[in-house]
């Protein structure tokens, strides 16, 4: 199993793809294993069992010191490995050592911050961008949007398939409408060139391409944000335009906050956390929030409330009576606050 194709993984993948999984999950799981067998110097899982699985995970918590969201998903692939392909679950280990559980309060930006940073980001990015903290989606969820998704009348997205393979609907703010249509038409002339080039349609999940063999090239079906060069859909070896693929998000978003001079460290998820914490703000019910969000449990909606008592304005310090200085008169956080950087954009380019 030390080189070439491993005829193992493909039962791996196979098993993967029987129960529906994502192709991130894919990759994912099947790197998991593949290092779970490197550490044991090329061993068949079959001759190994919860000792040496057991040891694997301690190995990433003592020695790669990784995050214990990582060392849960390494174990959610060996779980899966000998359940569904070797058919011997695995029991109880004991033996393991934990990775520490961080307990960190997420990244929020202020209205100022965040107007300043959407106004940085350029091309069809800024309206994902305006997607994430308008409707408070995940990078992967406003990418993997669909034409027939949006609804214009009822100022809704209807997110499919989103984590836990749950289907939800958000709110589509009032004032990306316009962009969206005119993002739209520009790609409705891309679609109809790929037809007449004869580009295969569109990956579909599940069996609907069997069930609907034209569904793939129809209009509705086709990614919102779909990329410039057409790749090769690495399940069915068949050349497709996909959606735009994540890190040239990420990239967009890093490029804005450079741009703009921000001093922190943002990533897509933030323009997220920021939408819940502002929908608090302004009084929104956390039921609703949750809603929005897709969290399967209040409790992890919950996190933002810590975020709004935490603020700076919650408690007053005491520094100004020490020192005898009055307040300052600069507010970051008002929406017409001047820009305190020569960089700062004034309108969206």
């Amino acid at each position: 199993m030390g080189s070439g194709r491993s005829a193992f993984l493909d039962e791996v993948r196979d098993a993967i793809r029987v129960r529906h999984y994502s192709i991130r999950t894919e990759k994912a799981y099947v790197d998991w294993i593949r290092r779970f067998i490197r550490f044991h110097d090329y061993a068949h899982p079959r001759d190994l069992g919860e000792e040496e699985v057991s040891r694997f995970l301690t190995y990433l918590a003592v020695e790669r010191e990784v995050a214990s969201s990582t060392q849960n998903q390494a174990l959610n692939a060996l779980s899966f490995m000998y359940s569904n392909v070797l058919d011997r679950p695995l029991g109880e280990m004991r033996n393991i050592t934990r990775a520490k559980q961080s307990q960190r309060l997420p990244r929020v930006l202020s209205e100022h911050e965040i107007s300043i940073v959407l106004r940085a980001v350029e091309g069809d990015y800024w309206l994902i961008a305006c997607l994430l903290y308008g409707s408070g989606l995940r990078v992967m969820e406003a990418l993997r949007l669909r034409v027939g998704d949006i609804d214009f009348g009822h100022r809704c997205l209807l997110i499919r398939d989103g984590k836990g393979a749950k289907d939800r609907v958000v709110t589509l703010a009032d004032e990306l409408v316009v962009p969206l249509r005119s993002h739209l038409a520009k790609r409705r002339i891309l679609w109809e060139r790929d037809r007449n080039n004869g580009v295969v349609g569109v990956y579909l999940p599940y069996a609907l391409s069997r069930k609907y063999p034209t569904a793939g090239i129809e209009w509705p079906w086709q990614y919102v944000f779909s990329a410039n060069k057409l790749t090769v859909d690495p399940r069915s070896g068949l050349e497709r335009r996909h959606h735009i693929h994540d890190s040239a998000m990420r990239k967009a978003l890093r490029n804005a906050v450079l741009k703009v001079g921000l001093d922190t460290r943002i990533s897509c998820h933030t323009l997220r956390h920021t939408f819940a914490t502002h929908l608090l703000e302004r009084g929104a019910d956390i039921r609703t929030v949750q809603e929005q969000l897709g969290h399967a449990d209040v409790s992890t909606t919950q996190i933002y409330t810590h975020v709004i008592k935490r603020g700076g304005f919650a408690v007053k310090s005491p520094l100004g009576s020490i020192l005898g200085l009055p307040p300052s008169d600069d507010t970051p956080y008002s929406d017409d606050s001047e820009p305190d950087h020569p960089g700062f954009p004034t309108g969206r380019e």
